[in-house]
């Protein structure tokens, strides 16, 4: 191979190597983000009692969220739901349910571009909406500081914690938590400069290291998506409580709706 032919192959290597990152650059949040975006029924066809209601975010989005309240008097406690990275609120309401009948209410939230809401999610848009349903509990519905729960699932304990730095809970659970986007990104994205070209960060480790609240987390003893030893390491951050379910992966009904899970989250109901 000549002096030339060589070097002509070395730039054709830089510029697809280039146009890559800069595609992935582009398109990331397409590979984070995988909303169900279709509009969802009628809370009351999916779960008896729940009713519909809107948010209202700071940059101006309406966002639907599914509301339920258990039946008799006032609940025990209120639970802040928000999802991971798939789906709608549709897929979460087994849980609710679940909640509710143990005398819970639940808010079910979809952040914007989720379950028909408009928008695009990126890291500070997701602040944003999980910051609309804190307003909606705490000044539509009245619910007290000290009877208000956060439950993050996966993605969702990124925006979870966030929140909980300025507005303290009663209580958090977090579900599969990830150290930082980053670093469960480079676990499935182990050939790409993850850390230096995202643009979402979601430090959950360094977050949950600065509260000071009760708080579990929930990890499946053989998670797929998010490894268990980084969930381990956010609950020796948060001095959490850990609950570990042998041989569960990530999106297993064991960890989407089973007993431990509902377990955990009484556990941080106040007494």
């Amino acid at each position: 191979m000549t002096r030339t032919v060589l070097v002509r192959v070395v730039l054709v290597a830089v510029v697809v190597v280039v146009l890559l990152l800069a595609a992935v650059w582009v398109l990331q949040r397409r590979l984070i983000y995988l909303p169900d975006p279709a509009p969802v029924p009628a809370a009351a066809t999916v779960l008896p009692g729940a009713e519909d209601v809107r948010l209202r975010t700071a940059d101006g989005l309406e966002l639907g969220a599914w509301y339920l309240r258990p039946p008799g008097p006032e609940p025990a406690a209120t639970v802040l739901v928000a999802g991971g990275n798939g789906g709608n609120r549709a897929g979460r309401a087994p849980l609710a349910a679940k909640l509710a009948r143990e005398g819970l209410a639940v808010l079910l939230l979809d952040y914007r571009g989720y379950g028909g809401n408009s928008g695009d999610p990126s890291e500070e848009g997701l602040a944003l909406d999980v910051r609309a349903a804190h307003r909606f509990l705490t000044e539509d519905r009245r619910v007290p500081p000290g009877r208000l729960l956060y439950f993050g699932e996966s993605l969702g304990c990124a925006v979870v914690t966030e929140l909980a730095l300025e507005h303290p809970p009663a209580g958090l659970l977090l579900r599969s938590p990830f150290t930082d986007l980053a670093a469960v990104g480079a676990e499935v994205y182990p050939y790409l400069p993850v850390r230096l070209l995202l643009r979402d960060r979601f430090p959950v480790q360094e977050q949950a290291a600065r509260l000071h609240l009760p708080a579990v987390v929930v990890v499946g003893g053989r998670d797929s998506i998010v490894p268990p030893s980084q969930s381990r390491e956010v609950a020796a951050a948060a001095s959490a409580r850990l609950v570990e379910v042998p041989g569960a992966d990530h999106n297993d009904p064991v960890l989407l709706e089973g007993r431990q899970l509902v377990e955990a989250v009484l556990s941080l109901v106040p007494r």
